[in-house]
């Protein structure tokens, strides 16, 4: 039966990246993400703290890009090259743990929603309803004020924020499951709501939640940045407080274009690669949209 199982799942695992490899975009931006997520894994190897510190900034303040400081370099006379790659361990780390965090509650959430269908689901829902209408950015902002600035308020902030709309979409699948027959056989034959939830429900919305999480990382770098350039951030450089950094010293008065420019490009292509990746994931993974296509 092992055996039986695994040729299964690699037969699964085979589909799944046949399908995926003919949406192009998509696998351009699984490129790009591999190549963000490793250069922010091995930077630790190559450079440290210490590229961020203005007192041995090895270059002159507002140096325009060169050979030696390829994206120029700040007020301080840092090298934004290095900073931007410094700032991906910070930036994606947020934006990894909130997505996590937000997804884990809106699937915890959804799931008893749908499957719950008395008070507890309606509770339930009302409460998603209520975060639902809330404006996620200001409620953000105000939680991070509050809490302090680090690296963990802001992922809490990011992520207790952003879940509901995560909630409802997994509500609404677990309710198409459970109408299904095989679900009514297994409450026949004594099965309880753990086993239902865990063994039928969580499988079928794995592969939402999968497409689901990819874009909430999307979104989750995007807020982090917005906080940062708020004034709500870890206290840490990420690509968020260098565009804060730009404001606050007057790059644009000063024709520091590349200060602005590099750091919103940063974000701009992790973020839509992010995106390209969860809209391929999607396609190939709703049955609806795989139908369609």
């Amino acid at each position: 039966m092992t055996s039986v199982a695994t040729a299964r799942r690699r037969l699964a695992l085979s589909r799944f990246w046949a399908d995926f490899r003919t949406h192009r975009a998509g696998v351009a931006g699984m490129v790009i993400l591999l190549a963000a997520v490793v250069l922010a894994l091995i930077a630790p190897l190559f450079i440290d703290e210490n590229v961020t510190s203005v007192v041995d900034a090895p270059g002159e303040k507002w140096d325009s890009p060169s050979l030696a400081f390829p994206f120029g370099t700040d007020e301080s006379g840092r090298s934004l090259l290095l900073m931007i790659w410094w700032g991906s361990r910070t930036s994606l780390l947020i934006g990894f743990l909130a997505a996590l965090l937000s997804i884990v509650i809106g699937m915890v959430v959804g799931i008893a929603a749908g499957h719950f269908r008395g008070w507890i689901g309606a509770v339930l829902m009302r409460v998603t309803d209520w975060f639902l209408v809330l404006p996620s950015l200001v409620t953000a902002l105000v939680l991070a004020a509050i809490l302090g600035g680090t690296t963990f308020t802001i992922i809490m902030a990011i992520g207790v924020t952003t879940w509901p709309s995560t909630a409802r979409l997994i509500r609404a699948q677990t309710l198409a499951v459970e109408a299904r027959p095989y679900i009514e056989r297994s409450k026949a034959l004594g099965a309880g709501h753990w086993h239902i939830t865990t063994r039928h429900v969580l499988p079928n919305v794995a592969p939402l939640l999968l497409a689901s999480t990819t874009l909430e990382v999307a979104s989750a770098i995007v807020t982090e940045s917005t906080l940062a350039f708020l004034g709500a951030s870890a206290n840490k450089t990420s690509w968020g407080t260098m565009l804060r950094g730009s404001y606050d010293f007057g790059a644009a008065t000063e024709g520091a274009w590349w200060y602005i420019l590099i750091p919103g490009l940063a974000i701009l292509t992790v973020v839509m690669a992010f995106t390209l990746v969860g809209r391929a994931l999607e396609a190939v993974l709703n049955p609806r949209l795989r139908r369609a296509a």
